[in-house]
């Protein structure tokens, strides 16, 4: 599939965009980006302007105020005040349906895992404050506070932050503070140093945790195999427009320092662009560790790569491959506990002595059809060699087609089709709770931000 979408990109071009509409007349990115590149990418239509290995020092801040608004609305003079500290709110609601083969679980796919029913996926309220990384004179701060409820806490839960709901009792729905850090930006430091303390987001995945920050509605078996959320201390440098490392330590993943499965981790990532901003790598050692599978969690570690290239103006892609290991871990990874729902819980899987292995690989193929419309395609695969994430000792691919509209600004539609199969052993039997060996998706999903 992915060659097939190189010649399709060598051998076709889409007809010119009407100039009935000024939005439509032309392919507009950011050209006032601070002390960075100009971006890539438009955002919208697309859910991210630049590449992966963010947040980007130099560049502007840019956070919705659709909340803020609604305070500015109701009385000017709150709204001054309020607009001085530079602290945003905001959030989103995010809810899908899908049409499946499978009646029983769409697991391994993520994050629309329930079949033939409709789900709230995500209610996130967000709290936050960036620091000016555009300025070079004076060190400043910020802060992220969220919350997310909905059936997506699944797969953000760590342990130790109100985690019984998901490894105890294997609850449907569920709420968790997926980020909860501190910033301080030092511009003194190299061309400017940003240190973060607290919970935050795994940095290398093309695809994230957040609806409106994501390509289409599901995610990749890449995705979700992976971790999630570190807690421990982040440092970004930037070393020049086109160089940015990212280095930390933590407690290992999806766990709180404070955990009972807790391990000193240590990562360090390089982001490098090219003059035109077309062409982007970003990778290193994720987590890196004992890599102890301990106490019913797992404590994966990680080597990742993503690179991002731009073909033209309406076709780019991005592409992530890792490699994934830990010692002695159980099949099927951390122990949820509580009935057996929708493919999971029962408790622990067997130990599995020595080293257990998968390999990640996902490709995003998107074109630019107007200011509120892209399609995307992507093709991923998983060798889930003993059976560590999923459960089963298989190669995993999938290929979905989505596409996404934009109604205004804050609403936003992403109908997709997805197949999945799973391959190599005769009798693996991974989709709808090991009765087949593939899986046929329709989902739409609606994203309302506020």
């Amino acid at each position: 599939m992915f060659i097939f979408s190189i010649a399709f990109l060598s051998g076709y071009s889409l007809p010119p965009l009407s100039t009935a509409s000024a939005s439509d007349s032309a392919i507009v990115t950011s050209t006032d980006n601070g002390r960075c590149l100009p971006s890539p990418l438009p955002s919208p239509p697309f859910p991210l302007a630049d590449w992966a290995g963010g947040p980007l020092i130099g560049e502007p801040t840019s956070l919705p105020d659709y909340a803020m608004q609604a305070i500015q609305k109701a009385t000017k003079k709150t709204w001054n005040k309020w607009n001085n500290t530079g602290i945003h709110i905001y959030g989103w609601v995010d809810a899908g349906v899908n049409g499946s083969t499978s009646k029983q679980t769409n697991l391994p796919m993520t994050y629309d895992y329930i079949p033939n029913r409709p789900m709230l996926n995500q209610l996130v309220l967000m709290v936050e404050r960036d620091p000016d990384m555009v300025q070079t004179k004076k060190i400043d701060w910020g802060f992220v506070l969220n919350g997310i409820y909905g059936t997506d806490y699944r797969f953000t839960s760590a342990q130790g932050y109100f985690s019984n709901q998901l490894l105890k009792y294997n609850h449907i729905y569920g709420a968790d503070p997926t980020q909860v850090y501190a910033e301080l930006y030092v511009p003194q430091i190299a061309q400017g140093m940003l240190i973060k303390v607290g919970r935050y987001i795994s940095p290398t995945d093309i695809e994230a945790q957040w609806a409106p920050q994501n390509y289409m509605y599901s995610h990749s078996l890449t995705f979700m195999a992976d971790p999630y959320t570190y807690t421990g201390l982040q440092v970004f440098i930037r070393l020049h427009k086109q160089f940015q490392f990212v280095a930390s330590v933590h407690a290992g993943s999806d766990m709180a320092p404070w955990g009972a499965s807790a391990q000193p981790n240590g990562s360090l990532m390089l982001r490098w662009v090219s003059k035109d901003n077309k062409e982007s790598i970003f990778g290193g050692l994720a987590a890196i560790g004992k890599g102890q599978y301990k106490d019913g969690h797992d404590n994966l570690q990680q080597f990742a790569f993503v690179w991002g290239h731009q073909f033209s103006n309406r076709f780019h892609m991005m592409t992530e491959a890792y490699y994934m290991w830990q010692f002695n871990a159980a099949k099927g990874g951390t122990a949820i506990e509580g009935p057996i729902i929708y493919g999971q819980g029962g408790g622990e899987g067997p130990i599995m002595p020595g080293r257990s292995e998968a390999i990640g690989m996902v490709n995003y193929l998107q074109a630019y059809l107007g200011a509120k419309d892209y399609l995307s395609l992507r093709n991923d695969a998983l060798n889930d060699v003993q059976g560590q994430r999923t459960g089963y000792a298989t190669w995993y691919t999938s290929h979905t087609l989505s596409w996404s509209h934009h109604f205004t600004d804050f609403i936003i539609i992403r109908p997709e089709i997805r197949y999945d199969h799973a391959w190599n052993r005769t009798g693996v039997t991974p989709y709808d709770n090991g009765t087949r060996n593939w899986q046929f998706v329709a989902a739409v999903d609606i994203c309302i931000s506020f």
